[in-house]
């Protein structure tokens, strides 16, 4: 698994990378805000990271519910700040797995 770096657009304002952030640490109501809102899910580097933040809480969720995983939830919620941080900075960092899907689902 490598965190590689992919570009979605050049140009990302101060706003998509906040937005993005909030994404991750907010994981349910800033992404549905963002994908709902007209103006900002036209926002490449928003989009993407509100969808990423969407199907990394569904895996939360479901790890929550598998006592077995349960204790990778407070590390995959850690790593997702770790991800919605990297965003503020302007980058686009790939989560394994979720990247792909994401992607291949025709969502970004």
């Amino acid at each position: 698994m490598s965190n590689q770096v992919y570009d979605v657009t050049p140009e990302t304002t101060s706003d998509d990378r906040l937005m993005a952030l909030l994404s991750y640490i907010f994981p349910v109501i800033v992404p549905l805000i963002i994908l709902l809102t007209e103006e900002r899910k036209n926002r490449p580097f928003q989009r993407l990271h509100a969808v990423q933040s969407l199907v990394l809480s569904v895996i939360i969720a479901i790890a929550t519910i598998l006592v077995i995983t349960s204790c990778l939830t407070p590390v995959i919620y850690i790593w997702g700040i770790v991800v919605g941080i990297k965003a503020y900075q302007g980058e686009n960092l790939a989560i394994p797995f979720v990247s792909d899907f994401v992607k291949k689902q025709g969502w970004v």
